[in-house]
């Protein structure tokens, strides 16, 4: 597309196989991340994790681990890395700097939660106690690169009280873009 030049110049000035101090620190502060992973036959899915400040653990230059958390029962994420290794992460602070991290790798299913050593096990537990955890990821990181600000908006933490408002509202209830409720009006006719 005429930007090879541009291209050749970026991957030599900002691109690099590791994760290095600043990106760690960065990783360390951030609360959420976007994952996109795609299956033996290229297929992609992105989605989105989040967790406590840090829950992204960078073991070392070259190694993070993340959590996996009981969901849907789909296993989009999961399944698409038990055919196809290869993984992108996508890191942004959209309240201060509006700065991206990109890092790209691969992984590697640790099915043993204990694994990611979490120094609050209950801080996500449910009502009986129990953990939610059921996994960890292992990404060995393969690129690490900015994503500028240019393109990112600059969003605000939602306060206490909007939260309150939101719960309990279909929001919560699990059929927010009215799937279950369309898919029953059609089982009628």
């Amino acid at each position: 597309m005429g930007t090879a030049k541009r291209a050749e110049q970026f991957y030599a000035n900002q691109v690099l196989d590791h994760v290095n101090e600043q990106m760690r620190d960065f990783i360390a502060q951030r609360d959420l991340m976007f994952v996109s992973t795609a299956d033996a036959d290229g297929n992609c899915d992105a989605t989105l994790r989040a967790g406590r400040v840090g829950f992204v653990r960078v073991l070392d230059e070259k190694t993070l681990l993340y959590p996996e958390y009981r969901g849907n029962g789909v296993m989009a994420s999961l399944g698409n890395m038990t055919e196809n290794a290869h993984i992108g992460l996508l890191f942004v602070d959209f309240t201060g700097t509006r700065v991206g991290l990109h890092v790209n790798g691969a992984v590697r299913l640790l099915h043993d939660p204990s694994a990611y050593d979490d120094d609050e096990p209950l801080a996500h537990a449910n009502l009986k106690g129990q953990s939610p955890l059921e996994h960890c990821v292992e990404v060995t990181v393969h690129e690490a690169y900015i994503h500028c600000s240019k393109h990112i908006p600059r969003y605000g933490v939602l306060a206490a009280e909007r939260r309150a408002e939101l719960r309990g509202t279909e929001i919560q209830d699990g059929d927010f873009f009215h799937v279950r409720r369309n898919n029953l009006g059609r089982q009628d006719t």
